[in-house]
């Protein structure tokens, strides 16, 4: 039996994961709708300028206007479902078996497919990342309150809304393995990466802020998001975030191929 190349696996997975409808569905319309409302926050921002106080002209964000937290989970919550539905899709189908009387190699496979999903998933959050800081800093110029990519930590921001999607599309593939039901599966990427850390906010408890500082959006909107950082000890730092941005998604590869290892199809 001739052993598959793992470029013949990638352009495999490649064609499956643009043969599933979610795809450009998640991909296309999601992304005009992030931008769209990045563009409509950020013109209600211009509106209401002259009426600002001092306080809140002071404290403006114009990276807020962006990618607020809202686009954040619409981001991580697109993102992480096209993730699961590449795992949950295929064995929903069937064609897991087919596959994998192909390539009985089952590393080699979840290998191929995490490397597709994570690298159209960053290409998109970089469009996305890009797409709604170029249209929202254009509008916000008109107002004289516009940042560009050399002001204090615009890079590190834009890198961290860019990567908010391959984090969560790889998280989603490890669901998805676990559960194995569509429906379970996108609502439990929606509970685990958005609707549960959106209640967590920092306390008078360490132990909690360390707890919380462990969540991909917990730390991104209170420390990578943030182009100006206070030095506090109930807020993540910038290395322990990137290092949670890191492991997330590691953890939940190692649980894919794990899964699909042991696991019956």
């Amino acid at each position: 039996m001739t052993t598959a190349r793992f470029r013949d696996l990638l352009a495999a997975e490649w064609i499956k994961l643009w043969s599933l409808r979610s795809t450009s569905w998640l991909i296309g319309l999601g992304s005009l709708a992030i931008v769209a409302f990045a563009a409509q926050s950020s013109l209600d921002a211009y509106n209401s300028w002259p009426g600002f106080t001092a306080m809140e002209k002071a404290t403006f964000s114009p990276l807020n206007e962006a990618f607020s937290a809202l686009g954040a989970c619409m981001l991580m919550i697109g993102a992480g479902s096209l993730g699961a539905l590449t795992i949950v899709g295929e064995y929903a189908t069937g064609l897991i078996r087919t596959t994998l009387a192909a390539v009985p190699a089952r590393h080699l496979v979840v290998a191929a497919k995490l490397t597709v999903t994570g690298a159209v998933t960053l290409v998109t959050g970089t469009l996305i990342s890009a797409g709604t800081f170029g249209v929202s800093q254009a509008i916000l110029s008109g107002r004289g309150v516009a940042v560009s990519l050399g002001d204090p930590g615009v890079l590190r921001v834009l890198a961290a809304n860019a990567l908010l999607a391959p984090v969560s599309a790889l998280v989603g593939m490890g669901i998805g393995a676990l559960v194995r039901h569509t429906a379970a599966a996108v609502v439990t990427v929606c509970a685990a990466l958005v609707i549960v850390p959106t209640f967590f906010k920092p306390t008078v408890h360490q132990w909690q802020n360390d707890l919380f500082a462990l969540v991909p959006f917990y730390v991104w909107r209170y420390c990578l998001h943030l182009p100006r950082l206070d030095v506090d000890p109930a807020l993540p730092t910038v290395g322990g975030a990137w290092a949670v941005f890191a492991l997330w998604p590691l953890a939940a590869a190692v649980v894919t191929l794990i899964v699909v290892q042991r696991r019956d199809v």
